[in-house]
C-alpha cells in the first residue's frame, strides 16, 4: 500500500487565530524586554507608534494574549492559497540515504511565491479598516515588497517599496511584479529621501541594504502628515504573530503524518519572520517542558547576525529613525554583502527569536552561497521544486541533520519551512550554474566598525 506523501488540510481547518509566543516565553522565565526611545531610552509607548502604524497594529505588537483571533475579511483572502501544503521528501530522504524522515511545509503556493503574504493581507487590512489611504514599505528579494503590493490591491490602498539596489538589479522581474499590482518601486539609497541622500553622498556606490531601506520608507511615513502609513515585513512582534498560521497548520498536518513531535524544526532566518511562524507553535511545547525539539536558525556567512553578532539594544534602520530594538545585531550601519538570499541581509534580528537564542532554545548555523546552492539543486533534482535561495539555508541545515542521521544510523524526524519558490531568482542559479557565485567573506572589521557605532543604551551583556 503506497504511504502518502502529501498532506493537506481542508480549508474549514484553516486556523482562525494567531498564536503569540510571549505568555509562553514569560512562563518559561525569559522576560521579554522593551523596545526604547532612541532620544530619552525610555520603553516606547503605543502612542509613539501611531505616526507610523494604525491602533490594531500597535495593540498586537505589544498583546500578552496568547492568541489573537483573524478577521473574516482576512481568512477570506487567506483561503486563496491556505492551508499550504505539507510534503515529505521521500525522493530526498532516498538520494541522501538517510533514515531521517524529512517534512517540508511549502509557503511557496502563495501568489506571491512565499510566505510573506500572511503579515501583508493582514496589514494591509487593518490599514483600510483604518482609513489608511498609502503604505510605505522596504523590499531585501523583493518576496515582502511583492507580497504587499498584492495586499494592498486587494484593499484599494496605495504601495510605495523601496527595494535594496542589489536586489534592484539582480532581479528584475520582482520589481515587475510589484508594478503589476500597481505599486513603486523605488531602488535604495534613493534620492528621492534625506537618509536616501545622506547614504549617496558619503557612498555613491551603495548597494544598499534592508537597514538603509527601512529609514527611507520610515521617514515617507514619518513626513507625511498621516497621508503615509508604514509596513514592515519581519522583526516585529505582529509581524511575527501573523506568521503563525504557517506552524498552527503544520503541527496538524504532522498528526496526520504520525509524527506529532518533531525532532528537529529548521529553517532560514533574516529577520525571523518565517522561521518564527514555523516554529513558535512548536517551540511553545519546548518552552512548557512538554518535548526537547531542537530548533536550528540559518543565515548567511556574510551576514552571520545570530553566530557572530552582538545581543545589544540597535536601531532597526540605517538612519535612526526607528526604536531601539534588543537583538542580535551587526550594527545599524553594516552593509551586508550583495548575496543573492536579499531577504537575509539584514543586521538584526526578532527581538523574540534572540531571546530564544540567547536562552539555548535555539542553535543558529551560518552558510555560504556555494554551500546554500549547491543545498538548493540537490532539493530541486529529487523534489522538482527550486527553493528561493533565502529557503536553501533551510534545506542546507536539513541535509547535514540527514547525512547525521545516517552516521548515527538513527531514526529522527525533521521539518523544514519552505518558505518560497527560486523562479524569480534564475540569475543567481545561472551565475552558480556557470561558476560566477562568489563566495563573500564576512569583514569582522566591518562589523567591528559598525559594532562601535552602537547607541548608547542599557547593557544587555551580549
Amino acid at each position: 500500500m503506497m504511504e502518502p506523501t502529501r498532506f493537506d488540510l481542508s480549508q474549514d481547518r484553516l486556523p482562525t487565530a494567531w498564536f503569540n509566543i510571549m505568555p509562553s516565553l514569560v512562563q518559561a522565565g525569559i522576560q521579554p524586554l522593551p523596545p526604547l526611545h532612541p532620544g530619552t531610552k525610555e520603553p516606547v509607548t503605543p502612542d509613539l507608534l501611531a505616526p507610523l502604524f494604525p491602533e490594531a497594529l500597535i495593540m498586537q505588537e505589544v498583546a500578552t494574549d496568547e492568541w489573537i483571533d483573524i478577521p473574516g475579511g482576512i481568512l477570506d483572502v487567506y483561503r486563496l492559497w491556505r492551508p499550504s501544503p505539507l510534503h515529505r521528501a521521500v525522493r530526498l530522504e532516498q538520494a541522501l540515504r538517510t533514515p531521517a524522515r524529512i517534512y517540508y511545509k511549502y509557503e511557496g503556493v502563495s501568489p506571491a511565491g512565499s510566505h510573506k503574504p500572511n503579515t501583508a493581507v493582514a496589514q494591509a487590512f487593518y490599514n483600510k479598516e483604518a482609513g489608511t489611504k498609502r503604505i510605505a514599505t522596504e523590499t531585501g528579494a523583493g518576496q515582502w515588497g511583492s507580497a504587499l503590493a498584492m495586499a494592498c490591491s486587494f484593499f484599494g490602498i496605495g504601495c510605495q517599496v523601496l527595494m535594496v539596489k542589489a536586489s534592484y538589479e539582480q532581479k528584475p522581474y520582482r520589481r515587475i511584479f510589484m508594478e503589476t499590482f500597481g505599486a513603486e518601486v523605488i531602488p535604495s539609497p534613493s534620492p528621492t529621501t534625506q537618509a536616501g541622500k545622506a547614504i549617496l553622498e558619503a557612498h555613491p556606490d551603495s548597494t544598499g541594504s534592508l537597514g538603509i531601506a527601512i529609514s527611507e520608507a520610515v521617514e515617507v511615513a514619518a513626513t507625511s502628515n498621516g497621508a503615509v502609513k508604514y509596513s514592515l515585513g519581519s522583526v516585529l512582534n505582529h509581524v511575527l504573530l501573523h506568521q503563525t498560521v504557517i506552524g498552527l497548520e503544520a503541527k496538524e498536518q504532522m498528526k496526520l503524518a504520525g509524527e506529532s513531535d518533531p525532532h528537529i524544526v529548521i529553517g532560514c532566518v533574516g529577520g525571523g519572520s518565517s522561521y518564527a511562524g514555523l516554529a513558535y507553535p512548536f517551540i511553545a511545547d519546548r518552552l512548557a517542558g512538554r518535548t526537547q525539539t531542537r530548533f536550528i536558525a540559518t543565515e548567511p556567512a556574510a551576514c552571520p547576525t545570530l553566530t557572530k553578532g552582538r545581543f545589544a539594544y540597535d536601531l532597526a534602520d540605517a538612519a535612526g529613525m526607528t526604536p531601539l530594538l534588543p537583538m542580535y545585531t551587526l550594527g545599524h550601519s553594516f552593509v551586508p554583502a550583495p548575496v543573492h538570499a536579499g531577504g537575509l541581509r539584514y543586521h538584526g534580528d526578532s527581538p523574540s527569536l534572540s531571546l530564544l537564542v540567547k536562552h539555548g532554545h535555539m542553535e543558529a548555523r551560518a552558510y555560504t552561497q556555494s554551500e546554500v546552492f549547491d543545498a538548493a539543486v540537490r532539493f530541486a533534482h529529487a523534489e522538482g521544486i527550486i527553493p528561493a535561495p533565502e529557503s536553501a539555508h533551510g534545506l542546507k541545515a536539513v541535509i547535514e541533520e540527514a547525512d547525521a542521521a545516517r552516521e548515527a544510523d538513527e531514526e529522527r524526524v525533521i521539518l523544514v519551512n519552505l518558505s518560497g519558490h527560486g523562479y524569480f531568482d534564475m540569475q543567481a542559479y545561472d551565475d552558480y550554474l556557470n561558476g560566477r557565485l562568489p563566495d563573500f567573506e564576512f569583514d569582522p572589521a566591518a562589523e567591528d566598525a559598525a559594532i562601535a557605532d552602537l547607541p548608547d543604551a542599557p547593557s544587555l551583556g551580549g
